[in-house]
């Protein structure tokens, strides 16, 4: 249960090229640059409710069971379906346009999202603390 609680963010590694990579709007990016997102996990075993609170109010919040299909949704609003994978205490799921890992380190939260380019993978890494 070690994701459990409330999460900001502390640092952001890559974020403006990893978010031109994957398409989200140069507006979106700047309101997010400096914005201190929240993100709240509730894990009970293998179930999980992942929330995360963006600028202006726009929530994603995505549910699911560890090795099970569900239905996720990306920061830009895109509905799919994929399979949370945990192992050794590391969340890893493929999105449409990029993949993601998220793992408690150091007693904090990060989450690593790699996206194909032309010019070579592009990374990002945000990192959060407990709040």
């Amino acid at each position: 249960m070690a994701f459990n609680g409330k999460w900001e963010v502390e640092s952001q590694d890559g974020y403006e090229p990893f978010l031109k990579v994957i398409g989200i709007p140069d507006d979106v990016i700047a309101k997010g640059r400096d914005f201190k997102l929240v993100t709240e996990v509730i894990q009970s075993g293998d179930d999980f409710t992942w929330i995360q609170y963006y600028p202006n109010n726009h929530v994603v919040t995505n549910k699911f069971i560890a090795g099970k299909e569900s239905e996720m949704e990306t920061v830009g609003g895109k509905k799919f379906k994929g399979i949370v994978s945990m192992d050794g205490g590391k969340l890893t799921i493929s999105f449409p346009k990029y993949h993601h890992t998220s793992e408690i380190s150091g007693g904090k939260l990060v989450e690593t999202s790699t996206a194909d380019a032309a010019s070579g993978p592009v990374v990002f890494v945000r990192t959060s603390k407990k709040i």
